[in-house]
């Protein structure tokens, strides 16, 4: 029986759940994710899960938060005086908010919060510091 190798194509469901159980992302009910190995596109704690698994293999995989997004780091929030905002804008806790740089690629932040001259934005992917569980379906290798 065939095993998942490094730079191999496959096709996983899966499940991620944060460590209180709270489902955060699911394949269940859409096509199963497809990625090559080996390019950086999984979290390395996936990506290690994948290796070596046979077709049609379940498990269940914890990943600590430094093979996942990594701790919070305190240097990604950011102050905001709300005269830098959009006049129509009114911001709060949990709002997306998005930067463009000089060359034209966007910075992704949330706002964590709101006083009354400024707010304070995180840069931080919403998962970081968090300790994962994947629950994993290998039902392709190319």
């Amino acid at each position: 029986m065939s095993q998942v190798k490094e730079n191999d194509t496959v096709k996983v469901h899966y499940t991620g759940k944060l460590s209180n159980g709270q489902v955060f992302d699911s394949s269940a009910d859409r096509e199963p994710l497809e990625v090559t190995l080996g390019q950086g596109m999984l979290i390395p704690g996936f990506e290690k899960a994948i290796i070596d698994m046979k077709l049609n293999e379940k498990k269940t995989i914890n990943i600590p938060q430094t093979e996942a997004y990594g701790e919070v780091q305190k240097e990604l929030f950011h102050e905001v005086k709300k005269e830098q905002l959009p006049q129509d804008m009114a911001p709060e806790v949990g709002m997306g908010l998005a930067s463009k740089n000089p060359d034209g690629s966007e910075n992704q932040f949330r706002v964590s919060a709101v006083n009354d001259d400024h707010i304070i934005v995180d840069g931080n992917h919403p998962l970081a510091g968090q300790d994962l569980t994947f629950d994993l379906e290998l039902v392709e290798i190319k």
